[in-house]
């Protein structure tokens, strides 16, 4: 029987390195069956190289490229498999890791990487913003710039978010954002945007709990600023998955969503910020993606 390929894509930055690549050769080996699999180990080099390795493992017919790293690394693997035969696995090791508390992929690396014997696969969504895929949940405006901030910050981690989110939360005013949802136009004010296709923020928090990957729909969630006496009560809403039953908080299922504007915008991109000139056209591609799910 022949066997199937995987090709294990690794962030230095995020994912292990140094001494810990020879710790992690060494896992892979015991974890993975040999009998099932073969596999290949690579460690990025530079910016982006993720995407070139991912697309030349789709056109070289490798079954499962896995992403060990975090929500900028998988969205850069993805980003060559979405429509492909190939698909992707998951190994978080990053900050946020969205995508894999949406998926309940283990964080126990032994276990993640039995996971993958399984190749249990989920055919998900994706969504484009202008052209641009991502898997989890993309936001303009107060998200961004936390996003942006957080992207320039020497300190990754909780602890530095939250501190950015401090700093800049008061002096923050929402601005008028003028959407057409699904081919209906209206302007909502908010001091943030997201636009979810799993129900994570990161770190565990759920902006969006009814968001599935697979439903074919994204989660428009139009977030008002909330006051400071109100944060101790709204906040644990977040991670008790509730936080759409506040008053702050309103979420429109929907396809297709076009925010209209001719100015240059932060969009925070799975926790990678990106610059975009506008309009901004988020679209949703059901069922693009094949994940490796436990």
């Amino acid at each position: 029987m022949e066997k199937n390929r995987i090709l294990f894509i690794v962030n230095p930055a995020s994912g292990p390195q140094n001494e810990d690549a020879a710790v992690f050769a060494a896992l892979v080996s015991d974890q993975i069956d040999a009998t099932l699999f073969d596999y290949e180990i690579v460690t990025t080099q530079y910016a982006l190289q993720a995407t070139e390795l991912s697309k030349k493992a789709v056109e070289q017919n490798v079954d499962i490229v896995v992403a060990v790293g975090g929500d900028g690394t998988v969205n850069e693997v993805a980003s060559s498999l979405i429509g492909s035969h190939c698909a992707l696995g998951i190994i978080p090791a990053g900050s946020g890791n969205g995508l894999a508390h949406h998926l309940k992929i283990p964080f126990n690396l032994p276990d993640s990487l039995a996971m993958i014997n399984k190749a249990r696969i989920l055919l998900m969504d994706t969504i484009s913003v202008n052209d641009v895929p991502f898997l989890s949940i993309a936001g303009i405006g107060f998200d961004a710039l936390v996003a942006d901030k957080f992207a320039g910050n020497s300190t990754r981690g909780l602890m530095s978010y939250i501190n950015i989110v401090s700093s800049e939360y008061n002096s923050y005013k929402p601005l008028n954002y003028e959407l057409t949802i699904d081919g209906k136009k209206d302007t909502y004010k908010a001091l943030f945007i997201s636009f979810a296709n799993s129900d994570q923020f990161g770190y565990n928090t759920s902006i969006a709990p009814e968001a599935r990957v697979d439903d074919g729909l994204m989660d428009v969630c139009i977030v008002s600023k909330i006051p400071l006496y109100s944060i101790p009560f709204v906040a644990p809403m977040l991670l008790v998955r509730q936080v759409h039953r506040t008053p702050f908080v309103d979420i429109i299922k929907a396809s297709e969503v076009v925010v209209h504007t001719n100015k240059k915008l932060i969009v925070n991109i799975d926790g990678e910020p990106v610059t975009m000139k506008g309009p901004l056209k988020f679209s949703l591609i059901p069922h693009s993606l094949k994940v490796v799910i436990p």
